[in-house]
């Protein structure tokens, strides 16, 4: 991903910051026309949406299958990138062998495994490792998934993603259960959040697929009659952990240090993320000259710092960001305020205000403080408790308010692709979370810019998850801030998502919720886009006179409930809560001035940095 670098200088920083303001005022917004399903959807970031029916010269051909390139091409994008400014060491896969090769032959037979283990014992290690042994056992490859803050819907979007090239064009839910009926691949699913029957239901959507799923212990389990093998993740030996302690502190133990672990290894029960980390204590300690055998080997007479209690050791957090600089702590901070979420490398300059602020997540990669999810970084299991104890939590609202700011003006930047915004999904749903729940002056305003710059790139990049939410949370910052213009945009976003895929009954309340709002303030253009997507949801409902005419594929089914497959995946979009429609006879000042309701995209030109276009 491209970086947003930090300014040079003030001077460049005002200029980037005029331009930016005259841009989003005068520019025209910009438009993207996806095709979903049997409709034609115009994302428009003014108005709202625009839905219509597909017409024929915009229909899709059959989507192309990717070869192995075009895979591998999209995996190295969709990792996460390795931070820069720090060398970290290598750590081997201990003890995980016999694990290792039975999973393998699992997948070879065609069978799925679910991989249960803590929070820190290694189980995304040991799936990169099973995944580089089944590259060729399945003929469309090894497709990695995420499942971090994934519904069952989005993950059989992403692997419809990840096989078949299809830009710009997201499937009806029946086409995306036929195609993916089609896909034979080894997938590889980390962190997944369901299980139960949604879990049952997304394994019989995807026969030809052989499942490599792993899971915290507090993800429902299977049901018995999935089929579905569980291999549980028990801790390192007291030998391992050792090996693993001495490996991350870069040299042999001392007689102390290697008591201190045994203690260590019986109180974590052995699991592999507390050496890491116990490992940088021991790299922290002896640069403050707290190792004995080099103080002696210097000459040294003071006596060595102490080794950290078993109970600090337990707890390291704040004992490892004490010594790190200034920027690595202020990136943390900012993970707090965002319950743990970290915003991309190349955010940290413009966030921060310092330069260097790039290489702060190397820092707090290599001691254990963050780990991968997905596409970006998070703070690893316990971190961000141990750091909200620690006082690193007393700015949180001010931070969130800081990164929303910066993420609008971002979000919203012409050079910015929507893909690009669409891999800070989890750090933006973050910070509108914080935002609508500090209540401090300003706040909801803010969240209300950010949603409102966040929704149109995310349903541009198909990530349609986030774009639900962002719209939700959009609606609630409206209705807090009393902009009843934005609020209106919410509903009528929310509407046409319902019409996407198929639910008419919340369209119709999402849509004649957002006129009613939008005649109040008499917004004409506004009000037109709505009447007119609440005519499709009537020619879509059952006995319109219009019903059918669309296709079988469309909204016409009775109650515009989803279709009935075998196998089929549940729709598990949440139930959107409709503020009632406004009367027309509503006091305008009850209201408020609408003319206080418009959203400003400009951002104060002290919190734009430059942007390097993509």
């Amino acid at each position: 991903m491209s970086s947003a670098s930090s300014p040079s200088s003030s001077s460049s920083a005002s200029s980037a910051s005029s331009a930016s303001s005259s841009s989003s005022s005068e520019s025209p917004a910009r438009t993207v026309r996806i095709v979903a399903g049997d409709h034609l959807l115009t994302v428009n970031p003014v108005d709202g949406s625009e839905i219509e029916p597909c017409p024929p010269g915009e229909r899709r051909a059959r989507p192309e299958r990717r070869d192995p390139d075009e895979r591998a091409e999209l995996r190295r994008a969709a990792a996460a990138p390795r931070p820069s400014g720090t060398v970290l060491p290598e750590l081997p896969m201990l003890e995980r062998d016999e694990e290792r090769e039975r999973l393998a032959r699992l997948l070879a037979r065609g069978r799925s495994v679910r991989v249960t283990g803590p929070s820190g014992s290694g189980r995304s290690t040991l799936l990169d490792a099973v995944a580089s042994d089944c590259e060729r056992l399945a003929p469309d490859g090894v497709v990695r998934l995420t499942g971090y803050h994934r519904t069952s819907t989005d993950l059989l979007h992403d692997l419809y993603a990840a096989v078949f090239s299809a830009p710009l064009y997201r499937p009806d839910r029946a086409e995306l259960l036929e195609s993916v009926q089609e896909v034979g691949a080894v997938v590889v699913l980390d962190d997944i959040e369901f299980g139960g029957a949604a879990l049952d239901e997304f394994l019989d959507a995807t026969p030809e697929c052989a499942f490599l799923i792993s899971a915290t212990p507090d993800v429902p389990a299977p049901s018995a009659d999935s089929h579905l093998e569980e291999v549980f993740l028990s801790g390192l030996s007291r030998t391992a952990g050792l090996d693993l302690l001495e490996r991350a502190a870069r040299r042999p133990l001392a007689e102390d240090e290697a008591s201190w672990a045994a203690d260590l290894w019986f109180e974590s029960e052995g699991l592999p993320l507390r050496f890491v980390q116990a490992g940088a204590l021991l790299r922290q300690r002896e640069a403050l000259g707290g190792d004995a055998s080099a103080r002696e080997a210097d000459g040294g007479s003071e006596a060595p710092l102490p080794l950290p209690s078993i109970a600090e050791a337990a707890s390291p957090a704040a004992l490892l960001a004490g010594p790190l600089g200034e920027a690595a702590q202020d990136a943390l901070r900012f993970a707090v305020a965002l319950g743990g979420e970290c915003p991309h490398q190349a955010h940290l300059p413009a966030l921060s205000a310092d330069t260097h602020a790039e290489a702060a997540l190397g820092e707090l990669l290599g001691c254990g403080l963050v780990t991968p999810a997905g596409s970006h970084y998070r703070l690893a299991a316990r971190v961000t408790a141990q750091l909200a104890e620690a006082g690193y939590a007393d700015e949180d609202a001010g931070r969130a308010h800081t990164v929303a700011r910066h993420y609008a003006w971002w979000a919203g930047h012409p050079s910015v692709a929507p893909e690009r915004v669409a891999a800070e999904a989890d750090a933006i749903l973050a910070a509108l979370t914080a935002l609508i729940g500090s209540r401090e002056a300003g706040h909801a305003d803010a969240a209300v810019l950010l949603a409102r710059a966040a929704a149109p790139a995310f349903a541009a990049a198909l990530h349609w998850g986030a774009w639900e939410r962002t719209v939700r949370h959009g609606q609630e910052a409206a209705r807090l801030a009393g902009q009843v213009a934005d609020e209106a945009y919410f509903h009528h976003e929310l509407g046409v998502l319902a019409l996407c895929t198929g639910n008419l009954d919340r369209a119709r309340a999402e849509l004649e919720a957002s006129i009613g709002l939008r005649g109040v303030l008499a917004d004409k253009r506004g009000t037109v886009a709505g009447r007119r997507a609440l005519a499709l949801v009537a020619d879509r409902s059952s006995g319109s006179a219009m019903a059918g005419a669309f296709g079988a594929s469309g909204g016409n089914r009775k109650g515009g409930d989803e279709p009935s497959a075998a196998g089929a995946a549940p729709d598990d979009t949440a139930t959107t809560i409709v503020t009632p429609k406004v009367a027309a006879t509503t006091p305008m000042a009850a209201l408020g001035d609408p003319a206080t309701t418009a959203v400003t995209a400009a951002v104060p030109a002290a919190s734009r940095p430059a942007v390097t276009a993509s």
